[in-house]
């Protein structure tokens, strides 16, 4: 998660939902100013907008792995 930027085809295999889903939610995600855009030649990549983003998806996914 925390790793890099990712194009929406690395994330439709890694989330392993279609390319119209994934490109759905960036949509929404863009609009909230959760996540950046950055086109390379023919693809966008996308990235986590900020530290803080970032900190608040690892402790909601903290949350989640404790409920297991």
């Amino acid at each position: 998660m925390e790793k890099r930027e990712l194009c929406v085809a690395d994330i439709e295999k890694q989330a392993g939902v279609s390319q119209s889903a994934v490109s759905h939610q960036l949509r929404t995600l863009r609009q909230l100013d959760l996540v950046r855009k950055q086109r390379r030649g023919r693809r966008i990549y996308y990235r986590i907008a900020d530290g803080h983003v970032l900190s608040i998806m690892r402790d909601c996914l903290d949350h989640v792995e404790e409920k297991e």
